[in-house]
């Protein structure tokens, strides 16, 4: 007699091996996507630093030695600029509620949550400064 079937021992095999595969792999993509989170926001937070010194660069050969007086208002996007005439990043950040998203909470001031922690960053026009607290652990994750 010829069997064409698994026996039960083959399949509980099986199905252990995938279990040890699944306990393996499954904390490493959560530690991958919140890698993502942080990669995401230190490159915003790049290209928000670069699009002040820019402009800034751009009011200096016009004679304005002042830093823009705000990063948004001229959509409902973060960071695309105060006005028409002065563009910061071409198409801004959508804002939005969670991990990876940022937020505006007052007039110079934005948050990006990474890890369920909103971090705060504050624009100052005096200095061209856009930082956060450096204590913070994710804000050093962000921008050290």
């Amino acid at each position: 007699m010829k069997r064409n079937a698994f026996t039960m021992i083959e399949l509980v095999f099986v199905i252990v091996i995938l279990g040890i595969l699944a306990a393996v792999a499954i904390p490493r993509f959560a530690a991958t996507r919140d890698d993502a989170q942080i990669t995401k926001g230190r490159s915003d937070v790049a290209a928000i630093r670069s699009a002040i010194v820019s402009e800034r660069q751009t009011r200096l050969l016009k004679g304005d030695i002042a830093y823009v007086s705000a990063l948004d208002g001229v959509s409902t996007n973060l960071f695309d600029g105060p006005d028409a005439n002065h563009t910061l990043l071409q198409y801004g950040i959508a804002p939005g509620v969670g991990n990876g998203k940022w937020a505006k909470t007052a007039a110079n001031t934005f948050t990006y949550t990474v890890l369920g922690d909103p971090v705060a960053f504050t624009y100052t026009q005096a200095t061209g400064a856009f930082d956060c607290t450096h204590t913070n652990l994710n804000c050093k994750r962000l921008t050290e």
